[in-house]
C-alpha cells in the first residue's frame, strides 16, 4: 500500500513532455496485465473499436480499467491510435490516445480487435465509408453491409505497458513517426467523459478488480452521471451496454463473439461529420493469413 502512495507528478520534466507526447504523470508501479475480454457487437455503421485500458488515478492511488468501447470518431477518414503506458525516467508515464489519418505508435501493446501492436487491422477507410474485417471484429452483417475477411494471427500476450523490466521491447518505425507528425484530433467528449465514468467506479479499480475488472467492454461509451458508472449505465442500456465480465470470458482477448443478437432497431447511422475524408489506411480489402 505504501508503494502505491509513492505517485508523483513530475513537473519540471513531465509537463514539457506533455505538450509534445501528452505525457504528465510518472507512477512507479507497472499496470496490470491486459484482461480477456470479448468485444460487444457494433452498435451502429460507422462506429470503430477503441480497445480497453489501465489508466492511474491519483487520488485513489490506483489504477482503473476503462471500458473498451465503440466509438463515431470525430470526422471521416479518421482512425484511432490508442493511448499505452511506457518506462521512462524511472517510473510509467501515460501517452495519450488520438485521432489521426493512419496509426502511429503504441507502445507494441496488443489491444486485440485488429491492434496487434502496430497498425490496425480492423477495417479501413475508402470514399468515405469505413470497411470492417469481420475475423476482428463482432459486425452484424444484417444492418452493416461493408465488410470483409481477413485472418490476422496475433501474439496473444497481456503486457500492458512498454519499456522496463518485464514491459514490451518495440520501438517507434519511420512509418509511425511519420503518422505522429500528422495532424491529430485529442479524443472527443464522450471519450473523455467515458474515462471519468471509469475512474468514478469503485468496481473498476484494480484493487477492487484484482486485474479482472467487472466492466471490461460496451456497445457504447458509458456518460452517465453520479453513482453506478459503467455497469449501471450499462444495465439501463440493456442490449446496446453489454455485461462483459472478463473473468468469464472463455475465447482469446481479440477475438470477437458471434452471438447472433438481433439488430438495434433505431441504428444510428455512424454519428460522423460529413467531410472530406483525409488520406485514410487502405489495405486494399480482404486477404490471406497474416502473422503478427
Amino acid at each position: 500500500m505504501k508503494n502505491r502512495l509513492l505517485c508523483t507528478l513530475v513537473l519540471a520534466i513531465a509537463l514539457p513532455m506533455a505538450a509534445k507526447a501528452a505525457v504528465s504523470l510518472s507512477v512507479n508501479i507497472a499496470p496490470p496485465p491486459l484482461p480477456v475480454y470479448v468485444q460487444p457487437e457494433i452498435p451502429a455503421p460507422g462506429y470503430l473499436w477503441t480497445p480497453g485500458y489501465w489508466r492511474w488515478d491519483p487520488a485513489a492511488a490506483d489504477y482503473f480499467w476503462v471500458p473498451g468501447t465503440w466509438v463515431a470518431p470525430p470526422a471521416v477518414g479518421l482512425l484511432w491510435t490508442p493511448g499505452y503506458w511506457g518506462w521512462g525516467l524511472g517510473g510509467y508515464f501515460w501517452r495519450a490516445g488520438y485521432w489521426g489519418p493512419h496509426v502511429g505508435f503504441y507502445g507494441g501493446v496488443n489491444y486485440g480487435f485488429g491492434y496487434g501492436g502496430s497498425g490496425y487491422h480492423g477495417g479501413y477507410w475508402r470514399d468515405g465509408v469505413f470497411n470492417y474485417n469481420r475475423s476482428l471484429n463482432n459486425i452484424n452483417p444484417r444492418f452493416v453491409h461493408n465488410v470483409y475477411n481477413e485472418r490476422v494471427v496475433e501474439n496473444h500476450t497481456r503486457v500492458s505497458f512498454n519499456g522496463g523490466q518485464g514491459g514490451i521491447a518495440a520501438r517507434e518505425t519511420a512509418e509511425e513517426r511519420a503518422a505522429h507528425a500528422e495532424h491529430h484530433m485529442a479524443p472527443t467528449p464522450v471519450q473523455r467523459q467515458h474515462e471519468q465514468v471509469a475512474m468514478r467506479t469503485p468496481e473498476q479499480r484494480a484493487s477492487f478488480n484484482h486485474g479482472a475488472p467487472t466492466m471490461a467492454a460496451m456497445a457504447r461509451p458509458s456518460t452517465a452521471h453520479g453513482e453506478g458508472g459503467p455497469r449501471a449505465q450499462a444495465m439501463r442500456q440493456g442490449r446496446d451496454g453489454p455485461q462483459v465480465r472478463a473473468e468469464a470470458q472463455h475465447g482469446e482477448r481479440g477475438s470477437p463473439a458471434h452471438e447472433g443478437r438481433e439488430a438495434p432497431q433505431h441504428a444510428e447511422r455512424g454519428g460522423l461529420a460529413h467531410e472530406a475524408a483525409p488520406r485514410g489506411e487502405h489495405r486494399g480489402g480482404p486477404g490471406g493469413d497474416r502473422e503478427r
